[in-house]
């Protein structure tokens, strides 16, 4: 349940994602691209297990040298590969980090540009606005090296057991307003919001019960919250963003229906639905359920 609710708030509600589906000529060039993204995107399971197998077995066998997690790929390569090889690889790497560095900052950058600091001065000019795009570029990059001290805190020191945890703490507020923002027309904003705040101070308080685990008494209410498993903590943690959204919604002022034309899958016009099943074939259809079958495979294989 945890992979399936990180899955959707990254793909598709994170910034980096969707600026570039945006980015299609049409519908159905989007989602032909976003079918062949997913594709492509199982190629890394296998990518990512490999490497580690064998340098697990050849740790074993005495070969290779290496005690962090970490370590393992970087031993690997500088044990297997040539020279040469080993500086194209480590080109490749930093490549791919540079380019998913650039759709990170670019994407903070536009959301508070945009989003923020354009409503509240709409009167700015071009000029303004990139100046203060490049300002919040900086201050998300010194953010990111002031953060850099707690992911040693956090799993082990592990970076990507630190990715998934923090990555399972982010996703259920928004993944499950996503959800139910789309599919029902009774969710209001207050809902959203008191979820997508409350949410994030939640994050928040486990983030700091890790960091300061050590320090809890063991057996106490706080130990065993930050002790707990992340993905089973995602699983509770969506649920009660469920409830929160659905709750506060119905105990407030039900949203304008006029507001919603096209936004929910109650409200969308006979128009846009022919548009939307006009857009599509078969071909979208037989891919899209074969990749969530290889998906389903996969999770109960390795469950």
């Amino acid at each position: 349940l945890s992979s399936t609710i990180v899955g959707i708030w990254y793909w598709c509600t994170d910034q980096v994602i969707v600026q570039r589906v945006l980015t299609a000529k049409n519908i159905k060039e989007g989602r032909r691209g976003s079918i062949f993204g997913a594709f492509l995107k199982l190629m890394p399971v296998f990518l990512f297990l490999i490497p580690g197998v064998i340098a697990l077995v050849l740790k074993q066998r005495g070969q290779l040298e290496w005690d962090d997690p970490d370590q393992a790929f970087p031993s690997l390569m500088m044990s297997i590969l040539p020279a040469g090889l080993r500086g194209l690889v480590a080109a490749g790497l930093m490549a791919a980090l540079m380019s998913s560095l650039a759709s990170v900052f670019n994407s903070c950058s536009t959301l508070f540009t945009v989003d923020i600091y354009k409503k509240i001065r709409p009167e700015s000019t071009e000029k303004t606005l990139v100046r203060v795009g490049r300002i919040a570029t900086t201050v998300v990059v010194l953010l990111g090296i002031a953060w850099v001290p707690i992911i040693a805190k956090l799993a082990g020191g592990s970076l990507y057991n630190y990715l998934q945890n923090v990555q399972s703490y982010i996703a259920p507020p928004i993944t499950a307003v996503f959800l139910l923002g789309i599919f029902s027309s009774r969710i209001n904003a207050n809902g959203a919001l008191v979820t997508l705040f409350s949410g994030l101070a939640i994050a928040a308080v486990r983030l700091v019960l890790e960091v300061f685990k050590e320090s809890l008494a063991p057996g106490s209410l706080l130990f065993n919250i930050a002790d707990m498993n992340f993905l089973k903590f995602s699983s509770f943690f969506f649920l009660y963003c469920v409830a929160a959204t659905i709750l506060v919604s119905l105990f407030t002022a039900a949203p304008v229906k006029a507001k919603l034309a096209g936004l929910t899958f109650g409200t969308i016009s006979a128009e846009d639905k022919a548009g939307n099943r006009a857009s599509y074939t078969w071909v979208d259809i037989v891919a899209s359920l074969f990749i969530v079958a290889i998906v389903i495979f996969i999770m109960i294989y390795f469950s």
